[in-house]
């Protein structure tokens, strides 16, 4: 949980002197967009747009505090599981996690939302803005059902701004391209993670075991 102040942007840097404080140095540097980028971005779905919401089993949820701290946290099921309720509307179920919650405390404190949907193997992404709440609509929730379980929470988008993001960051990344796809087992575990964090005491072998028979059993998936 970040403890950044929203105003840090106006203290100079650590590191440096040279930073932009203002869109019109911004705009000096960048240039301004080009027209038919602007024209992109719509207030709702249409049939070409839905079909990344309908593909997509892996959305990034970025939300604010009141005070503007920031989280971004990734939500992954099916793809199609942020259902389009209408062009305006998207319900993005709440399946169990580590109940720290921060998407969803940050949601009550600020409704303004940012989503980035990705669907495997397609560069171009698809991001809509807009305003969340989280509702227990029982009768809602149902057609997330999944495995027999319905979830107890979910987020109501209503969207004030939806546009595709050029494939340019997915390109420059080689994202989907597996010659570059990197060895899992090249990777930190959760649990030698917590003991960079806690100390050669930790168990991590034992809570990564732990872990991934959990995983097996899809315990808490749902």
């Amino acid at each position: 949980m970040s403890t950044m102040s929203p105003n840090a942007s106006v203290v100079p840097h650590r590191l440096t002197a040279a930073v932009i404080r203002s869109e019109a140095q911004l705009r000096a540097v960048i240039g301004e967009p080009a027209p038919l980028t602007c024209a992109k971005v719509a207030d709702r779905l249409n049939e070409m747009t839905r079909l990344f919401v309908e593909r997509s089993p892996w959305v990034c949820l970025a939300t604010s505090d009141a005070s503007g701290a920031c989280d971004l946290s990734p939500r992954g099921d099916p793809a199609g599981f942020v259902r389009i309720i209408d062009d305006r509307t998207l319900l993005i179920p709440e399946r169990p996690g580590n109940r720290l919650a921060d998407s969803l405390r940050n949601i009550i404190a600020n409704p303004h939302v940012g989503l980035l949907f990705v669907v495997p193997g397609v560069t171009d992404t698809f991001r809509v803005n807009g305003r969340a709440t989280i509702t227990t609509d029982a009768a809602l929730l149902a057609g997330s059902t999944v495995e027999d379980k319905a979830p107890r929470l979910g987020v109501l988008v209503d969207i004030v701004e939806a546009y595709t993001q050029c494939s340019k960051a997915s390109l420059r990344s080689r994202l989907w391209n597996p010659e570059y796809f990197v060895d899992p087992a090249s990777m930190p575990t959760g649990g030698q993670v917590h003991r960079a964090i806690h100390g050669e005491q930790f168990d991590a072998e034992g809570y990564d075991s732990e872990r991934a028979e959990r995983y097996r059993r899809r315990e808490g998936f749902y």
